[in-house]
């Protein structure tokens, strides 16, 4: 090889070490052609000296580098990005001649299953289905490039599909030089496939960047302006040498991470939260331009979203799905409080579910809604559960979803085919059931849970950094406690794990865990309870959004730290971590006292239910509402006998009675993963988990 090609190699190391300006590429072409000229070689074929050289000397860099390699297999991919991943074997079905296999991986705390003919097949297929769930790229052709796929464009695991919803929040970018690249690819292709220059999606996207730019002068090509300005590049104009520090980051394990960005501006301190530093600075900087300049951005990706629906219309990005998931809420409420009285009507925090098939939004439905921000008196406990405890709009929407699921539940097990194939549930291997596939459930919260979750809201905090970063780790994520009859939380106290029932009816004060504590329960444990567990598989929420009070970048901490300790579970349990959002513009709160009522609805209701919160019952009647355990004891046995088939061993008396306790101690697995969960929060010192006393659960119901 002479000197000239040694020299040409060398700049082309130069051009991935660092990003070329038009200006050095210009400097590079002159450099060389000099070089060329001074040491007298002849080249077969003579670079022009027209307009067309410069296009010209890119080729002929690219053509000294011919090396290739072949295409990683999504197995070898998956190994790279999480070495030591072990593969179970979880089935083999189907005749002798031709065996279906079912392999499982787990990755970032979710279980992925590929079947398929061989085991090597399934094993490949439950590698594609994990890096579809985290692996992304700012493009298609960027993912390609990176991952050396460009040969075998079917298997590119990386673009977007509605079927799995870890991607929603992660809709491909339009690139800048897509237009670009498609003039100059036919010129450059065969040079470009073979070169090793596709390992490398850096490098080529600086080069190709550079030949686009020249062909568009050549062509007398003006570039489109610059979409707008992203949040962080206006508030860096608007206030210079801002610097952002890094609140903390959480990247244990194999899970996802998670950063917070916090920035000083004008003396006061603006955080935000995300899956990179990039999008936790945006947060920042958005929070800043509200707060001080009144400019509110619109979220990060928007200016793409017409190119990124053209290829996946139901695709939306994380604004537009929570602020669609909002308005679902809101409307429906509003359709259902037409005939209530305004008292009724008004509320401080409103709560929703969402039914979704997929991402697509066009069928999506409210399964359940509720309001309410107080809990009952102590006076008031029942010990035939016929009163609802926790009136927080968080917790009776919970409620009110399980009496949805029985609803399911009981259609699959009616004797007409047409209600099993509305049902959302399917019969799963011999004893239980699962939902259908891409049947997932959104929380909408008018406020951000009380509790933990709520302190530091909203993004502002008005003292020192560090101080005001102590003063956080001081208090963060512990367990906390409502006020009976009030608003409000404290953390709890060193007392014992059990009230005790007649030191509740003499006066002492019954303790309600917070909303925050109870949602991060729920994404160890799933929304479907002890009772239901002997029946379905854990259901877990998919996002959360919330309206007002919002703290995501805390909530998101808080959600995590509870689960760094978390022991084994047992099978179908796992750490779940929802998808949390704030809406585009933040929801104005009611004014004045909370209502003394809480409504409760659930799809196929023909009406509200208004309930005293006070004393946990019908408000007008004084009846047991139907989210009281008693009710939904009742909706579990009447399952119970249907389903009698599957052997679920309840009591062990003789006589015909059922108590409610011990058909929740029944569900094994659910209590052994609530141990696991109660265990954890000790060990991580963020307190004891305060059970209501005994009593109240000790109710018969005949069978």
């Amino acid at each position: 090889m002479d000197s000239a090609e040694v020299k040409e190699n060398r700049n082309v190391g130069n051009l991935e070490d660092r990003s070329i300006g038009s200006g050095e590429c210009q400097a590079l072409f002159c450099s060389e052609s000099t070089r060329s000229g001074s040491s007298g070689l002849k080249r077969k074929r003579p670079l022009e000296e027209d307009n067309n050289g410069h296009l010209c000397q890119l080729r002929l860099i690219y053509k000294k580098l011919s090396w290739s390699e072949a295409p990683k297999n999504a197995l070898v991919q998956l190994n790279e990005l999480r070495p030591g991943l072990q593969y179970r074997m979880v089935s083999q079905t189907g005749p002798v001649h031709a065996p279906v296999f079912s392999i499982a991986v787990e990755v970032n705390g979710l279980t992925f299953e590929g079947t398929g003919p061989t085991k090597k097949k399934a094993k490949m297929r439950a590698a594609e289905m994990a890096l579809k769930s985290f692996v992304q790229f700012p493009n298609a052709p960027q993912a390609h490039l990176a991952m050396g796929n460009i040969s075998n464009p079917a298997a590119d695991f990386t673009s977007d599909q509605a079927d799995f919803p870890d991607t929603l929040f992660k809709e491909f970018e339009s690139s800048p030089c897509s237009d670009g690249l498609s003039l100059c690819a036919a010129a450059a292709e065969s040079e470009l496939l073979s070169s090793e220059l596709l390992r490398h999606g850096r490098l080529l996207r600086h080069t190709l960047d550079l030949m686009v730019q020249a062909q568009q002068r050549l062509g007398g090509i003006v570039p489109e302006p610059d979409g707008p300005k992203s949040p962080v590049a206006l508030l860096n104009e608007l206030r210079p040498g801002l610097r952002y520090a890094c609140l903390s980051e959480r990247a244990e394990g194999r899970r996802l991470r998670s950063f917070v960005m916090a920035v000083r501006v004008d003396g006061r301190i603006f955080e935000g939260c995300g899956r990179s530093k990039k999008l936790a600075k945006t947060q920042a900087a958005q929070c800043a331009l509200q707060a001080l300049f009144n400019i509110r951005t619109a979220p990060e990706g928007r200016t793409g979203l017409k190119a990124s629906r053209k290829t996946c219309p139901h695709l939306p990005q994380v604004s537009d799905f929570a602020d669609s998931i909002f308005h679902l809420v809101r409307e429906k409420y509003r359709s259902l409080v037409g005939g209530c009285s305004p008292a009724h009507a008004r509320h401080k925090s409103l709560a929703g579910i969402v039914m979704t098939r997929g991402l697509d939004l066009r069928h999506a439905q409210v399964v359940a809604l509720s309001t309410g921000t107080k809990c009952i008196n102590g006076e008031y406990l029942s010990d035939q559960g016929q009163v609802v405890n926790d009136c927080h709009a968080e917790v009776t929407a919970r409620r009110a979803l399980l009496r949805f699921l029985y609803s399911q539940l009981e259609l699959f097990l009616s004797k007409r085919p047409e209600d099993w194939e509305e049902s959302i549930f399917v019969r799963h291997k011999e004893f239980s059931y699962r939902l259908r596939d891409n049947v997932h459930f959104h929380m909408y919260v008018s406020t951000s849970p009380c509790g933990d979750g709520r302190l530091n809201s909203p993004y502002e905090i008005s003292t020192d950094l560090h101080s005001s970063r102590h003063l956080m780790r001081k208090h963060r994520s512990h367990l906390r406690t409502k006020i009976e009859s009030g608003e409000g939380t404290v953390p709890v106290r060193c007392r014992g794990a059990v009230q005790t029932w007649d030191g509740v009816l003499q006066g002492e004060q019954l303790i309600t865990m917070s909303c925050t504590d109870k949602m991060t329960r729920w994404n160890v444990l799933g929304l479907q309870g002890a009772l239901l567990s002997h029946f379905v598989e854990p259901l877990y929420l998919q996002s959360v959004t919330v309206g007002s009070l919002r703290h995501t970048g805390h909530l998101s901490r808080v959600l995590g730290q509870r689960q760094e300790r978390l022991g084994p579970l047992p099978p179908t349990y796992r750490r779940n971590q929802p998808l949390l959002s704030g809406l585009s513009s933040t929801e104005h709160q009611q004014p004045g006292k909370a209502s003394c009522v809480s409504v409760n609805w659930t799809l196929g209701d023909a009406q509200l239910e208004v309930v005293n919160t006070a004393t946990g019952r019908r408000r007008d009647s004084g009846t047991p509402s139907r989210l009281c355990k008693h009710a939904l004891f009742t909706r579990w046995n009447r399952l119970h006998r249907k389903v009698s088939s599957l052997g679920i061993h309840v009591s062990d008396s003789a006589d015909s009675q059922i108590m409610y306790c011990e058909a929740k101690m029944a569900a094994r697995p659910y209590q052994t993963a609530k141990q696991q969960w109660f265990k954890s929060l000790q060990e991580t010192g963020l307190g004891t988990w305060v059970k209501k006393p005994p009593e109240q659960e000790q109710f018969l119901l005949s069978v």
